[in-house]
């Protein structure tokens, strides 16, 4: 393929998926780090984040139609192209030079799902750079009619040339139908793999109590059935875990009695990671009427700024409640500390600057190992929430429209008020209502919030 008039050859890695029950599935990624290769050219697979707009181009032209490239060259018999945000938009282009520029062939080939109700997500390139580094792979006014006429937006590009559209919540939806008006964009709410985020005593309650769960994470609805004891001594297990790792990474000195909460995702503004301590008098009485201790993580993006003060102020606080909270912010963010996290703490806390939450899957996975959740009501928790049964909201409903300042103080109302007088008190005095609730998180929360579900539904709505 060519990319800035250059030939550049692309090669594909397998990596290849084992599923706890035989099945098998091949991902490849792709590699432009290759002799023969000009230089500049070889180093446009060698960072995510890196790089000015012509790169991320390049990487995208890699991705899409490159992408459509390597399949066909594998022999592979592709139905449905699935683009996960405009970031692969571009094989589209590739499949109308395919298909005669019949677009109406392209679109029943195409499947795209957007991920973000953020503006800034949704990439955007100047056609002077599109020119310089694809040239014309399709006419340019046509490219225009299909992309955007000022710049090439490489969502709208999406959004055109498929027949399934969606969004990955049903508020985010709604979010997606107001940025695109006149698309049809639908739902289909994200999941996480049941067995993946599930820990080992979970895993083992859910062996002698479902059978088959792991195929099959429906059978969870019935977790009522489960005895007080075993949920709470699973969850104890895996607090453990948690607890063991943080103090040996930190010296803390937490303890496993304590009421836990987590926070941890990417590190960015709108998630609102120092929330809680936005009143710092409140989290100390909080504390005074039952401990409490917080366990803290997450990356920043590499250009934003933003993110890396984030935490920076988050340390400040810690500094602040030395000696009266525990507080601890856990390096080196990856899967394997999230799921430590998400098993081992009481709550899981997510505070997001509403309706910039796409859907978010960190809560999803918290209660497949009977964390119960403390959010606002934006993303999957609107869907998932029910107030005293599944966990907490915080701030005012989905439907109520308020002023931003009102928004805040309901949120800080219902943050500092339910975790003192509603939280804390049930943890350490009324034990069989939190596993109760612990019971409602698993049974109608990760019986549905799974990615079983979530293809399912795309197979039948997007593929077939």
């Amino acid at each position: 393929m060519q990319i800035q008039k250059r030939d550049v050859t692309i090669r594909p890695w397998l990596y290849t998926v084992k599923s706890q029950t035989g099945g098998v599935v091949s991902v490849y990624f792709l590699d432009t780090d290759l002799e023969g290769n000009n230089p500049e050219d070889r180093e446009i697979t060698s960072s995510l984040y890196g790089g000015d707009e012509r790169y991320r181009l390049k990487q995208e032209i890699v991705l899409g139609i490159g992408g459509v490239r390597i399949l066909d060259a594998l022999g592979l018999g592709v139905h449905k192209y699935h683009m996960n945000e405009g970031h692969s938009s571009l094989l589209a282009l590739e499949l109308l030079k395919k298909n005669g520029m019949d677009i109406d062939k392209v679109r029943s080939l195409c499947v795209f799902t957007t991920h973000t109700p953020i503006e800034a997500g949704h990439d955007k390139f100047s056609y002077d750079v599109v020119r310089e580094v694809l040239g014309e792979p399709v006419p340019l006014d046509m490219l225009k009619k299909m992309g955007g006429e000022e710049r090439l937006n490489m969502t709208l590009l999406a959004l055109n040339l498929s027949n399934y559209l969606n969004g990955v919540a049903k508020r985010h939806r709604d979010s997606a139908r107001a940025m695109f008006p006149g698309y049809e964009i639908h739902a289909i709410t994200n999941g996480i793999h049941s067995y993946t985020w599930t820990c080992e005593s979970f895993r083992n309650l859910y062996d002698k109590y479902f059978p088959g769960w792991a195929n099959e994470p429906d059978l969870l609805v019935r977790a009522d059935g489960i005895l007080d004891e075993d949920v709470w001594r699973a969850h104890m297990d895996g607090k453990k875990v948690l607890i063991d790792y943080v103090n040996k990474a930190t010296n803390v000195g937490m303890n496993y009695d304590t009421l836990t909460l987590g926070f941890a995702r990417r590190a960015t503004g709108y998630k609102r990671a120092d929330l809680l301590f936005s009143d710092i008098e409140k989290l100390k009485r909080t504390n005074g009427k039952g401990r409490i201790q917080l366990i803290l993580s997450g990356k920043a993006h590499p250009r934003d700024d933003s993110g890396r003060k984030l935490i920076e102020q988050i340390f400040g606080y810690m500094q602040k409640l030395e000696g009266e909270i525990k507080i601890v912010y856990l390096a080196n963010y990856d899967m394997d500390l999230a799921a430590k996290l998400v098993s081992g703490v009481d709550v899981w806390l997510n505070t997001p600057l509403r309706p910039l939450e796409a859907s978010g899957t960190s809560g999803m996975k918290a209660a497949h190992n009977g964390v119960i959740n403390f959010s606002v009501l934006d993303g999957w928790w609107v869907e998932g929430w029910i107030e005293g049964v599944t966990g907490w909201a915080i701030g005012p409903r989905p439907n109520e429209n308020v002023s931003v300042e009102e928004c805040r103080r309901k949120e800080l109302d219902d943050l500092y008020n339910k975790l003192e007088n509603i939280i804390v008190p049930m943890f350490y005095s009324r034990r069989d209502e939190w596993i109760k609730m612990m019971k409602g998180s698993i049974g109608k929360i990760a019986y549905y919030f799974n990615s079983h579900r979530v293809v399912q539904r795309y197979v039948i709505e997007a593929y077939l």
